[in-house]
């Protein structure tokens, strides 16, 4: 945890915006896999932490703006809950550790909402937190003052936040390491990504979310099996770990399974690399996010055109969406207490604004950040180039933007895969700061790498 006086100002900030009613803010509960005792691995909800720092199934925190009143609903451990898991720490120690005054029984919470006054929550994303607002008789809708507020609020990290998801982004940097250093020809994607899961233990972490460790690189969200690498083929792995203070880090690198990569493996990557580049030179404060991901989506076209795959004015190209044939997801997102923070918040308000609408079309909608940069936001950089045999045939057969795609030349890259980079960046007054030591990114790093295996 932060020193109390960092959650204390927290809760007097979200107070000030909100200015009247009751804001409630439950904490997660454990949850069975197959039977009770049974759990998943346990995860506090993100913005509870954020106002608490307390890291504990079970509870819940009233803030009564009217009353001036913070207080935090639990139960004490049971004699069966200290044989079976150790000494706890009481309640009102938890509490007095976060700065709230006031702690009650678990099944207080109803009297404390009771009133017929205003009461902020959150959209819930697990059934458990759906029964619990069901049973204090809240069935109303979210409130979106609420959201809009904490959402102002944890987008602009504090010092001591850059600090810890710099702790994470530096494991996650040798969780990556690792991967490079260990994959070769004959190991299993699982045997790969279980050494990120070792690191990001060793290390006092954990995954910030489940490992992308795959030679099918064209499936944006492939996760590890038991397939074999080759040689020829190319790693695509997107993981990132969460420190012992719960922020997270998230990188992507793509790297040959032998020792390096075919010629024209190095075109392409070299394209990704280079649109990476020409997003990062413009992150900065007052840049549209958006803006910047069609910059990139621009520089992944004149690289296509230059490789034969595209034709035409690339601008156009990327106007009339003929890019998403290869670039079909966002350039990045937010991070920080979740590795696509607040998503849970709704992508409508931590992306975008009211006078800024998530675009339906096919690639932009997957765009979770749309909306102007600001000083001390930390986001990701991740363009890519994904060559899904499915949707090639499907436009080859269509047709589709003809005039932009040469689609005998791309038929020959269906089994090509995907590329993508990804790094994590703080937005500074100057522009923006790589977030965590540097990681092999370039072709002549990565080839230094993996001309030392076996």
């Amino acid at each position: 945890m932060f020193a109390k006086e960092v959650y204390q100002k927290r809760r007097n900030q979200l107070k000030s915006v909100i200015g009247e009613g009751i804001i409630l803010l439950p904490g997660n509960e454990e949850s069975g896999m197959n039977f009770r005792d049974n759990t998943y691995p346990f995860r506090q909800d993100s913005c509870f932490l954020y106002f608490t720092g307390i890291s504990r199934p079970g509870l819940c925190l009233v803030i009564d703006i009217d009353n001036d009143q913070e207080i935090l609903f639990g139960d004490e451990a049971t004699v069966d809950d200290i044989v079976w898991t150790g000494a706890l720490e009481t309640l009102t120690l938890q509490a007095e550790k976060t700065g709230v005054a006031f702690t009650r029984k678990k099944v207080e919470v109803i009297n404390a909402l009771a009133g017929n006054r205003t009461v902020h929550f959150l959209p819930v994303y697990r059934p458990e937190t759906s029964l619990k607002l069901i049973s204090w008789g809240l069935t109303g809708q979210p409130s979106v003052a609420l959201i809009k507020a904490i959402v102002a609020q944890r987008s602009v990290k504090s010092e001591e936040e850059v600090k810890e998801i710099e702790k994470a982004v530096g494991i996650s940097v040798l969780m990556h390491q690792k991967a490079m250093e260990i994959a070769r020809p004959g190991m299993t994607e699982n045997a790969v990504a279980a050494q990120l899961q070792a690191v990001a233990t060793e290390n006092g972490g954990y995954l910030s979310f489940p490992s992308i460790l795959t030679v099918n690189g064209e499936i944006l969200h492939n996760h590890p099996g038991n397939t074999i690498l080759q040689n020829g083929q190319m790693v695509l792995c997107d993981a990132g770990a969460e420190n012992n203070m719960h922020y997270a880090g998230d990188l992507t690198r793509t790297f040959p399974v032998g020792h390096s990569f075919t010629t024209l493996q190095q075109e392409v990557y070299s394209i990704v690399l280079n649109a990476q580049q020409k997003a990062i030179e413009a992150l900065k404060p007052g840049a549209l996010f958006k803006d910047i991901h069609l910059l990139a989506a621009e520089h992944l076209v004149i690289g296509l055109t230059d490789l034969g795959l595209m034709k035409g004015d690339p601008k156009q190209a990327v106007a009339e969406d003929a890019h998403t044939l290869f670039f079909q997801c966002g350039l990045g997102h937010m991070m920080g207490l979740d590795v696509h923070d607040m998503e849970n918040l709704g992508e409508e308000y931590v992306g975008y604004t009211d006078e800024l609408k998530k675009s339906k079309a096919f690639g932009l909608k997957s765009l979770r950040l749309g909306k102007k940069l600001e000083q001390d936001f930390v986001v990701t950089v991740e363009p890519g180039l994904y060559f899904i045999p499915v949707l090639i045939d499907s436009w080859s057969a269509e047709k589709k933007h003809a005039e932009f795609i040469n689609y005998e030349k791309v038929k020959q890259f269906r089994d090509f895969g995907g590329i993508r980079i990804e790094d994590d960046f703080l937005i500074t007054a100057a522009g923006s700061r790589l977030l965590g030591p540097p990681l092999a990114k370039t072709i002549e790093e990565i080839h230094a790498i993996r001309s030392g295996l076996k």
